[in-house]
Order: structure tokens, then sequence, then C-alpha cells
């Protein structure tokens, strides 16, 4: 009987662990191996008496080298990581943001509230460039935020819009986030992105609405900039500033989508071009010095070694988890939740979402992801409809304190005057467009399945 609780333990064992401040990757390791003893005839064998029946044998445990290679050194899909990570930091080195924040503002600052639209185009077209969120929340608040605040821009509106901007690389493709998801889901990477197009449009979008409402009712707190402002970028014709820093890395992400929509080439295929592409441009820009190419080198094993431990560490958990029949304990438990299909879908939005309040969104998608999955298909929901509405919600977690990455980031380049506060109290109405966007997807799943049936088609 106490061993059907020993997966409700691996569960209490890791909540201490995490709240202690252990890194996430070795305390799910960790809290897998100890299980192992825990469950397993180990202790039995050297006498030890148990109050339970172990619920696996050691000899079932050589599947975990079995799952560790196929999860990690096997997987050519998570190949793809890299490859994006490379390629959106080479970007951001070549100098792209600056570029575009100076063209956006010489197009929009002149209107009331004109810098924060600039401030959310820019952060859609480094979301579909580079995808780092921390790169381009740190750019936007050196280059934008100082601006923003000269013209009597208001606080919380300057520092949410710039947060909150910076993230929309989580939901517009090519997304770290979606990679990770169709791996962890099964489900084709190409779809994801073609699913995900459409809300992350969206959703950049409702961040303009929002900002131009604010303009609109009360017009001090983003007000046009004057005619003779000289912080918004060179002089020079205004076409040719357009056509020279937004061509070159929007042909090379159409380039790289194309090439996965059409069916060309694999994500991974098309993340190696990518990497190659970026640093072309940055050779033809002029940014592709040793010092450059070092530091994107040295961001892109950090981050991808990040990935991966982590990867090994959820890999050992659910191993574990699941042998001990975790599975069919979360199983059974969704499946009785009222509602059916409805209960599900909220139950599981709702546990991500408050998640995100104190976990990175790759913990997140490989502690989660992998026991609601199944269920997802057992319900009969969509995959694709079903990833990116988890996509949509993991993206909040870059904004919800206390451990909102980018708040963080911001918070580092942010002057000392302005207080922490204000930059939560700032977010808070792009954290509601999410969640209602959230619900839009929920509604209208159209939004997500539409692009996909055309390629299918």
């Amino acid at each position: 009987m106490i061993a059907e609780f020993l997966p409700l333990g691996m569960f209490a064992v890791l909540l201490v662990f995490l709240l202690t401040g252990y890194p996430v990757a070795f305390a799910l390791a960790g809290t897998g191996l100890l299980f192992i003893v825990i469950g397993s005839d180990w202790l039995p064998s050297l006498g030890v008496a148990l109050p339970w029946e172990p619920s696996f044998r050691l000899a079932r445990l050589n599947i975990l080298p079995q799952r560790l290679y196929s999860s990690v050194m096997d997987n050519y899909t998570l190949v793809a990581v890299p490859f994006f990570i490379f390629m959106g930091t080479m970007l951001e080195r070549s100098g792209l943001a600056e570029d575009l924040l100076q063209t956006m503002g010489r197009l929009f600052g002149r209107l009331r509230g004109g810098l924060a639209i600039s401030v959310v185009l820019v952060g859609m077209l480094l979301a579909a460039a580079t995808g780092v969120v921390g790169a381009s929340v740190v750019t936007m608040g050196v280059l934008a935020l100082p601006v923003m605040l000269k013209y009597g821009y208001d606080t919380r509106l300057a520092t949410g819009t710039i947060a909150a901007s910076g993230t929309l690389g989580q939901i517009i493709p090519p997304s770290i986030v979606l990679i990770i998801l169709g791996d962890q889901m099964g489900v084709n990477v190409g779809d994801l992105f073609l699913g995900a197009m459409g809300p992350g449009i969206l959703l950049g979008i409702a961040y303009m609405v929002w900002v131009s409402l604010v303009a609109w009712r009360r017009p001090l707190a983003a007000p046009a900039l004057p005619p003779g402002a000289e912080d918004i970028g060179t002089t020079g014709p205004l076409l040719g500033a357009v056509v020279r820093c937004l061509l070159p890395p929007l042909g090379l992400v159409a380039a790289v989508l194309g090439t996965i929509f059409f069916g060309i080439a694999t994500p991974t295929e098309a993340g190696a071009m990518g990497a190659l592409g970026a640093t072309l441009l940055a050779l033809a820009y002029g940014k592709l010095n040793m010092t450059n190419l070092m530091s994107v080198a040295e961001t892109t094993v950090r981050l991808t070694a990040m990935v991966f431990t982590i990867l090994v560490g959820a890999t050992v958990f659910a191993t574990v988890f699941s042998a001990m029949g975790g599975k069919w304990l979360v199983e059974d438990f969704l499946m009785a939740l009222p509602g059916e299909t409805a209960g599900f879908v909220l139950f599981v939005m709702l546990t991500i979402f408050l998640l995100g309040f104190f976990l990175d969104f790759i913990e997140i998608t490989f502690i989660v992801v992998p026991l609601v999955a199944p269920m997802a298909s057992a319900f009969g929901l969509d995959p694709i409809w079903f990833g990116v509405l988890i996509a949509m919600n993991l993206q909040a977690s870059f904004l919800t304190p206390p451990f909102g990455f980018s708040l963080f980031y911001l918070r580092g380049v942010t002057p000392p005057a302005i207080p922490t506060g204000a930059i939560y109290r700032g977010i808070v109405p792009y954290i509601i467009i999410q969640l209602l966007m959230l619900g839009l997807i929920i509604a209208v799943p159209e939004i997500v399945t539409w692009l996909p049936s055309l390629s299918a088609n």
C-alpha cells in the first residue's frame, strides 16, 4: 500500500530540493537515483526491512542507460537547439537590434506611443531573427528605455513594453521552446512552427493595440517625439535604412523557415543553414571578429549544456517515476478531473502557469509535458494545438514574479531610480493579454491549426 505513494514522495522530495535552491538538473537526477534505492530490492538484499514491497527490481533499470542514450545522444531533433542558439546570438552580436530600434524609431517616433510601438515591432523582428530573450530585453533596455524616459514615457508602460516584447521569441518561430516541445511531445517541429506563427503575430499586435489605447487615454504617458529629437537614429534616406536593416535578417529567417515549411530541410538542417547565414551576415556587417566569434560560441555551448543537462536529469526522474507506477497514478488523476476534456485543459494550463512563477520554461517542459502529452492524445486533442497552447503559457513564465527572467534582465539595465515595483506593475497588463490570448486559442483553435492544415494539403 505504501509503495503506491512512492511516486508522490518523489515529487515531494523534488520540491524540497528546488525550494532549497539546488540546481534543477541535479535535483531531478538526484531524486531519481535516491528513489531507485528506496523503491528497488537493493536495500532488502542488504537485510534492511522495508515497510513496503519493492516496486521494481534493479535488473529492470537497465532501461535507464538506453533511455538516456535515445533521449540525448541519439536525438537528431535536439541538434537544432545549438544551431538556432548560434544563429540568434550571432545576429544579436552583429548589431541587428540597434539598427532595428533606430529605424523603427524613425518610422513611428513622431506618433503618440510610437516609441513603444517601435519596441514591440523590434521585439517581433528579433523574435523571428534571434529568439534570444535575454539579449533582446537587455539590448532594448539599454537602447530604448533611456530615450522613452527622456521624452516623458510612463515608467511602467516603458519597462512593461520592453520586458514583454523581449519574450516574443518564445512563441514566434524559430523558437527553442517549440523545438523542445516538439521533441517531448513527438510532434513535427515544422508543424509547431506553422501553428505558432499566427498566435505569435496576434500577440504582438495585441501588445501594440494596448500601447495605442494607453496613448489615446493617457497622452502624457506615451507622448510623441518632438520634431527636433536626435535620439532615434541617424539621418539619411529612411527607405534606404529600412531596406538595409530589414531585408538581410528577414531574408535569412524566411529562407530558414521556408525550407522547413516546404519540407526542403528538417529543422536541424535549416538551423545549420541559419547559423552559417548569420555568420555571413555578421561578416558583411563588419562585425565578425575573433572576440565576437568566441563570445557567440561560449554562449551557445553554455545554453546548450544547460538544456541537455536538465534533459538528462528529467529523463532519470521520469524513468524512475514511470517504473514506480507514477505514470498510471497521474493518468488516473487526470481522467478523474471534472469537466473531462475542458477540465483537463484548464488544470494543465493552470498548473503550468503557476509553475512558471518558480521554474524556467525548460524545466517545466521536461518535467510536466511528458506526463500530460499522452493524456492529451487520449482526450483526442490536436497535438499541434496543445503544444502551441503550452508554448503560449510558458512565455508568461518569463514575466511572472518573483523569478521572471525578463524582469531580472531588465532590472539589470534600468536606472536605480526606477523601483523594482514599477517594473512588476508594468508587466501586469501584458500578462493579462497573454492569458486572454491563451483563452482565444482555446476558443478558436483554427488560429493554430489553419496553417499546418494548409501545409498538410
